[in-house]
């Protein structure tokens, strides 16, 4: 009896998928999650470093920015990451079940638009052309608010629902828990 060596790339995605989203969905949950908080962290340091501190903008650019000042200025490591967010979200989705997936799915589509933003960013970043005669890139919303408060608040309205359904997921109500894929509940 042989074994195949090499499977098809689509079956490994889909074992892949599978597998985060049953019994490897607390894990690569956990995984996320900290990663997702240790980026609130920076926006909060940097928060606290303007508003509090009340450091001059440029010098304020959270933990990792104050060694490498190029992780704030560089509109693809922010791209990346609003990617990172926007693939996170959609490949965890299936472990979610009931209200729990409602409340994951309005983090998803919030974190799309966000992730719009950032497109436009580093379309204007890569190409050299900005938008509406700005010295700098700039995204829709950011015509209205302030970088810093905008991010502040993306962050947020992504985060909210996104622990929602995080608190929903471990404490299902009695309907939805039979239907669950994963062990993540708190029984």
């Amino acid at each position: 009896m042989t074994t195949q060596v090499f499977q098809n790339p689509k079956t490994l995605y889909k074992n892949f998928i599978t597998s985060i989203n049953t019994h490897k969905h607390e894990v690569a949950l956990r995984l996320y999650v900290i990663l997702v908080l240790a980026h609130w962290a920076e926006h909060l340091v940097q928060a606290f470093q303007i508003f509090v501190l009340d450091w001059p903008r440029p010098e304020s650019r959270g933990l990792l920015g104050q060694w490498f000042p190029w992780l704030v200025t560089s509109e693809s490591m922010h791209y990346i990451y609003a990617l990172f967010m926007l693939i996170g979200l959609w490949v965890l989705r299936s472990g979610f079940i009931g209200r729990s997936y409602k409340w994951w799915m309005a983090s998803f589509i919030i974190q799309f638009w966000h992730h719009i933003e950032h497109l436009i960013l580093q379309y204007q970043a890569i190409f050299k052309i900005t938008l509406f005669n700005s010295p700098v890139p700039v995204s829709f919303l950011q015509l209205l608010y302030p970088r810093v408060e905008l991010h502040l608040f993306y962050n947020t309205v992504v985060f909210i629902p996104m622990a929602v359904a995080m608190w929903m997921h471990l404490f299902p109500n009695e309907k939805e828990l039979p239907h669950a894929r994963c062990s993540c509940a708190i029984k």
